[in-house]
């Protein structure tokens, strides 16, 4: 989708005011820029959350700083689409294990940091983790579309539930993308392979969700790709939302 509707083509927040606010994030900026333009998304307003696993195996990706490079790349990506540096982030296991703003110039071992204080890491449930993006959203009262970085390395004990918050989250303007961490032939992604292929219109108004599988060692991706692939989906998403009505 192009910029349309009178946007500006400029990104949400300036590079001088990356440079000025958190420089350490400065190239991955302008490799999310790249991204933002070759998927034709110039000038698109969007409200960015993330979503990161706590079950018991996610353990290594906190400890070797995997968390922490994907929420700098998230919030890279977020400075071009929503102009407030603001990325909000929930952490999930069992529950909700607790959730955050993740700020420009306030990041730097932020996830780590507030992983070490919430404890307990449980079992895998997605939809407990959906009902408090939906809920912060629609209590921010926006209208505009929003992309949902939602990482985990496993499928929920609750499928039905997930499921059923999936399709009913469809006439929102949100868009979720899935990201898998582990192994990819593990039986565990077959789920959200199945989320992402959930038939329009029988289950949900819209395609809502994408997925993919982002290897065993995630931080080794490459910035490019790795922001490729989050944007992948969204572009068509907006212009199917925006023909249902969903996306002003």
């Amino acid at each position: 989708m192009t910029a349309t509707n009178g946007m500006q083509r400029a990104p949400a927040i300036s590079l001088s005011k990356v440079q000025e606010r958190a420089p350490d994030l400065v190239s991955l900026y302008k490799v999310a820029g790249d991204s933002i333009r070759g998927h034709g998304l110039e000038g698109v307003r969007a409200a960015v959350y993330l979503v990161l696993d706590r079950s018991g195996s996610m353990r290594p990706y906190y400890r070797d700083g995997t968390m922490q490079h994907l929420a700098e790349q998230v919030l890279s990506l977020s400075a071009h689409l929503d102009d407030d540096g603001i990325v909000p982030v929930v952490f999930f296991s069992t529950d909700v294990d607790g959730s955050t703003d993740l700020t420009l110039g306030g990041h730097r071992g932020r996830i780590n940091k507030l992983h070490e204080n919430l404890g307990h890491m449980g079992r895998t449930n997605y939809h407990w983790a959906m009902d408090e993006v939906i809920d912060h959203y629609m209590e921010s009262g926006s209208r505009s579309p929003a992309l949902v970085i939602f990482q985990t390395d496993g499928g929920p004990t609750s499928k039905l539930a997930a499921e059923r918050y999936l399709c009913k989250a469809a006439r929102l303007p949100l868009f979720w993308q899935f990201v898998g961490f582990g192994d990819p032939s593990s039986n565990e992604f077959a789920f959200l392979r199945r989320l992402d292929t959930l038939a329009v219109p029988a289950c949900r108004v819209v395609d809502n969700a994408g997925f993919f599988h982002a290897g065993r060692t995630p931080k080794a991706t490459g910035d490019h790709q790795l922001f490729d692939r989050l944007l992948h989906e969204f572009p068509d998403w907006l212009d199917a939302a925006h023909t249902a009505h969903i996306v002003q």
